[in-house]
């Protein structure tokens, strides 16, 4: 992953959700010198949770960097706070993958999740991002997922649809440049995404 600095850390922040928790890490940030290369963050259920990874230009200790996030608070809240350095290790050698998009929907049933998610990890695919919602007793799921290449997409495409079946759930898997055409939206990079930054 393309970093401005040298130094690279991965932070990550739960809190209840108010303004100015972003802006506090911002500050943070800029305070010790550092960049923001990449995020992610979402509200949910009235919490409020953040990852980031930023880079510096002289290596630090991950409390110094926790603390320095929890001072430029300034909402009164008591932020939780995580700091784990990056190194080469962290960009370990993974499979040639392409990236899928799943969407399933139907009946509220329990262990939809479990159940969708356990195959997945079967197969050796990532799961990079997972949205799921319950409204009106019917539950819908997105997931991006990274599928290595020597999968069959067909057997793949049959499994699920047909585990979807067992669970009253109507289940598509399609690639990633066909689901942004048909629903026309771009899908924002995550961290650590092979896309860049």
């Amino acid at each position: 992953m393309t970093t401005r600095f040298e130094h690279a850390y991965v932070i990550n922040i739960l809190s209840d959700d108010h303004p100015g928790i972003v802006a506090a890490v911002g500050n943070a940030v800029g305070h010790l010198g550092g960049n923001i290369d990449s995020c992610s963050q979402t509200v949910l259920g009235g919490f409020f949770t953040l990852i980031m990874i930023v880079s510096m230009p002289d290596d630090l200790e991950t409390d110094a960097l926790c603390e320095e996030v929890r001072r430029q608070e300034a909402g009164g809240s008591d932020l939780q706070v995580m700091a784990r350095k990056m190194n080469g290790d962290d960009q370990s050698q993974a499979p040639e993958t392409d990236r899928f998009i799943i969407t399933a929907f139907g009946k509220d049933t329990q262990g939809v999740v479990l159940r969708f998610s356990r195959y997945l990890a079967s197969k050796d695919v990532n799961i990079v991002d997972l949205f799921g919602k319950l409204s009106d007793g019917e539950f819908m799921l997105i997931s991006e997922v990274d599928i290595p290449r020597r999968w069959n997409l067909n057997m793949l495409q049959a499994d699920l649809e047909e585990m979807g079946s067992e669970m009253g759930f109507t289940v598509r898997l399609q690639h990633e440049n066909i689901f942004v055409a048909t629903n026309q939206l771009r899908l924002p990079a995550r961290p650590g995404d092979k896309r860049g930054n």
